[in-house]
């Protein structure tokens, strides 16, 4: 097939709505936002501590915390299908070939990812808001989740850094999801098998749809950060307010 036969095909896949391919962009963002919705919950509040607390071997964390980001995924997807596998701890729960699978091993690469870019954020804000914080008798705790309501906005580069490397996953998933039809293929995978099977229209039609979401939430999070920045401005360095928090506790 033609390029330009290639490329019209794929448009018209794209503006008729063909369910196969909508049916693979929906799995990638079920997939993908599922896992980023896990490093939240676990890569922010450790992003958070690290910023607030001062423990032996912190400095450590921190390096493994980074080094981590290097993490090979094929890698990942190895340990993973080794855990989930029949023979594996974990292969009583039977995940392995099945979505969940694909979000533990998705999980796994972008936790490090979030935690480090919000670490950096978070580390900021507690250095502009220290003379503030110290004023307020408040527990670490109190003082990490002030932080990151403060930086909630800022916070959106972190979460988009592990959305982009999680919908971009191949390696991992591949592995762990085995890339079946209606059940794991995602666009990464189809996009691979497609193209290896010379069916460039389909292919075509999911990097578009790829580039046009990753582009999307970049600009969103970039969007986001802006506003932080402007607000913090509009404020003028000598009109800091107090933490949202420590002016709930100063009412």
């Amino acid at each position: 097939m033609a390029f330009q036969e290639a490329f019209a095909e794929a448009g018209r896949l794209l503006a008729t709505g063909d369910e196969k391919l909508y049916e693979i962009v929906g799995l990638s963002l079920q997939v993908s936002l599922s896992a980023v919705a896990v490093a939240a919950v676990v890569g922010l509040p450790l992003a958070a501590l690290l910023a607030v607390a001062r423990f032996p071997g912190r400095g450590a964390v921190i390096a493994v915390l980074n080094a981590l980001l290097g993490l090979p995924p094929v890698v990942v997807g190895l340990v993973v299908y080794l855990m989930l596998s029949r023979a594996g701890p974990l292969g009583e729960l039977g995940l392995l070939f099945t979505p969940g699978a694909m979000v533990v091993a998705q999980s796994i690469l972008v936790t490090p990812i979030v935690a480090a870019i919000a670490h950096r954020t978070l580390e900021d804000f507690f250095a502009e808001y220290a003379e503030e914080l110290a004023c307020f008798r408040m527990s670490r705790r109190e003082v990490a989740a002030t932080l990151l309501y403060e930086a909630r906005l800022s916070l959106a580069t972190a979460l988009a850094a592990g959305f982009g490397r999680a919908v971009a996953e191949v390696g991992a998933v591949m592995i762990v999801g085995g890339n079946i039809d209606g059940v794991t293929r995602v666009m990464t995978t189809a996009i691979a098998l497609e193209t290896s099977k010379g069916d460039l229209p389909l292919a075509l039609g999911l990097g578009v749809v790829l580039l046009g979401i990753a582009l999307s939430v970049n600009a969103l999070a970039f969007g986001l950060r802006a506003l932080a920045a402007r607000h913090a401005g509009e404020e003028g360095p000598g009109g800091r307010r107090a933490p949202a928090g420590a002016r709930g506790q100063g009412a």
